[in-house]
């Protein structure tokens, strides 16, 4: 199951599909990817006695999904919502003022105790709770506008390889990377 379409999430899932037959691909649908299974916000993955509620989060993509097990108390939240951060917005298809809301709407709507999975964390953290984010988050404890202004002066270094990824029709896992 993939948050969002970058190369850096979507890489693996090709040779987990070579590796374990049967397995299948599942993104959101306005990523506009290809995959096996296209959710929508609402739409619930079952298994086992489990089940995830995919929850449209986008902001640092347009087709962001946040997973949410309310049984659990959990969500992964891919890279709209970051350990003290959230995703980049300099990107294809970012917005701040969509991830801003996302977050606010969606995530910090879930109760204070909800554990939330990050799909990144650059300091060696694994986890974090709403509460937490909603008290210490540096930039989304602030204002929409502050918030834009923050992600706006960011001065963030381009991505050496971001030009080099080419999606190869947008199949979710199949990605064609240049070499020099």
């Amino acid at each position: 199951m993939n948050t969002h379409m970058h190369a850096d999430h979507v890489t693996g899932t090709g040779k987990l599909k070579s590796l374990l037959p049967g397995t299948k691909s599942v993104i959101g649908q306005a990523s506009g990817a290809q995959a096996d299974i296209h959710l929508v916000d609402g739409d619930l993955v079952k298994f086992g006695d489990y089940e995830l509620l995919a929850t449209a989060t986008p902001g640092h993509t347009n087709g962001c999904l946040t997973y949410i097990c309310h049984d659990q108390g959990i969500a992964f939240t891919g890279d709209t919502l970051l350990i003290r951060g959230c995703g980049r917005t300099d990107f294809q298809e970012g917005s701040s003022e969509g991830l801003y809301n996302s977050v606010h709407q969606k995530i910090f709507t879930l109760p204070d105790h909800y554990t939330l999975y990050p799909a990144h964390d650059y300091r060696g953290q694994t986890a974090t709770t709403v509460g937490e984010e909603k008290k210490y988050n540096p930039r989304l404890t602030k204002s929409l506008e502050e918030f834009i202004n923050i992600m706006d002066t960011l001065n963030l270094p381009y991505p050496k390889m971001i030009d080099k990824a080419i999606p190869a029709n947008k199949v979710c896992g199949l990605y064609e990377v240049k070499n020099d």
